[in-house]
């Protein structure tokens, strides 16, 4: 897997994750915090498979 985001896109995506995932423990409680481990998981990883799918990139160019 080839690193297809950028690092202001990384940080968006594991900020935003941890945001949604919160709202599994606090706040209103519902599953839809769960949307917030994508967002985590594809944020540490560097890569977003619909990036892929679609030939999007916001890393910068090598």
């Amino acid at each position: 897997m080839k690193t297809n985001e950028g690092k202001v896109d990384r940080i968006f995506r594991i900020i935003l994750g941890l945001g949604l995932l919160s709202l599994v423990f606090i706040g209103p409680q519902t599953l839809w915090g769960l949307v917030g481990l994508v967002l985590l998981l594809t944020g540490l990883m560097g890569f977003c498979p619909l990036y892929r799918v679609f030939g999007f990139a916001t890393c910068p160019l090598k």
